[in-house]
């Protein structure tokens, strides 16, 4: 067989399987019913976060991304749920709604994206009152099975390091 053909063949698949979450639900319903709240100012929502004893968790989105959705879905609404985790989102493409950033300064939330050099969807940072990576980010979702272990793991040691200050 034309090893060409099946690196096609090999392709199509990956790029379905790739896919298929996304076709698992309505846009709508992912929008509305899966939000994190979008946070006004990064320097409150990170000290009200520390003053829990958590980290700022920030979901760095894209509308339409099937694996931010899963993160979201799966992991951060469940957490902020039950467990009261500061998480929100900011969408890599909004330029226009308002953000104050951890200099003061108005912004927005592509502008503070990119400060924060986090140009990939789904990326998750945890963050201390002065915007300090306090854990490596999460980036991307390279093993769903797994996703959840790394994310205990990145908030276990974000707690930590939050202690340190």
């Amino acid at each position: 067989m034309n090893p060409l053909h099946n690196r096609r063949q090999f392709s199509r698949a990956l790029a379905g399987g790739m896919l298929l979450p996304a076709l698992s639900l309505p846009a709508t319903v992912q929008a509305k019913d899966t939000a994190l709240p979008v946070p006004a100012s990064l320097p409150a929502a990170a000290l009200a976060a520390s003053r829990q004893g958590e980290p700022l968790v920030l979901l760095v989105t894209l509308p339409g991304c099937p694996y931010c959705e899963l993160v979201r879905r799966n992991y951060l609404l469940p957490a902020r749920h039950s467990t009261g985790l500061p998480a929100w989102q900011l969408d890599i493409s909004s330029r226009s709604t308002p953000l104050t950033g951890f200099d003061g300064k108005a912004s927005t939330a592509a502008a503070q994206i990119k400060a924060l050099k986090a140009n990939f969807t789904p990326t998750v940072l945890f963050l201390g009152p002065q915007g300090q990576e306090l854990a490596e980010r999460l980036v991307g979702v390279a093993v769903p099975d797994f996703y959840g272990a790394y994310l205990d793991e990145r908030l276990a040691q974000a707690r930590k390091a939050l202690l340190a200050l």
